[in-house]
């Protein structure tokens, strides 16, 4: 098993929202716990991040979302991911999302929703937990 390929992680900030430290501090704790993680920067397009996650072979996208467009952002990421179909990949969304919000999320294909006080381990072990295809490591 110490052979098998590292868990990838697109980690994503999608729109205006110019603030990254929590998507940063994710992105760390994934490194951290043995995951390989790419980091998009500020103002990424919903095209711009599905292009990088095809680019990249991730099995995982977290978009990390402060600004409230979650609802248009999130629903254009997952149309995108269907027409290059990329239906594996596991999508998480964190950030400040509204409880009323998270069931059409998760609808539209979103896996999980991280909102804030959300212990990194407890995102890690999801991961771990709901990464298709065996024999990956982290």
């Amino acid at each position: 098993m110490a052979n098998a390929p590292k868990i990838r992680v697109l980690v994503a900030k999608p729109g205006l929202d110019g603030h990254d430290r929590g998507a940063k501090v994710i992105a760390r704790a994934l490194r951290d716990a043995g995951m390989e993680v790419i980091y998009t920067g500020l103002r990424q397009t919903p095209e711009m991040i599905v292009s990088a996650a095809l680019q990249e072979d991730v099995q995982v996208i977290g978009l990390s979302i402060l600004s409230g467009a979650h609802n248009a952002i999130v629903p254009r990421v997952m149309d995108l991911l269907k027409q290059n179909r990329m239906d594996d990949v596991l999508v998480l969304v964190g950030g400040i999302i509204p409880d009323q919000d998270i069931e059409a999320l998760k609808k539209c294909g979103v896996a999980a929703i991280f909102q804030p006080g959300t212990a990194m381990d407890d995102i890690v072990q999801f991961i771990r937990k709901n990464v298709k295809g065996a024999g990956v490591s982290a």
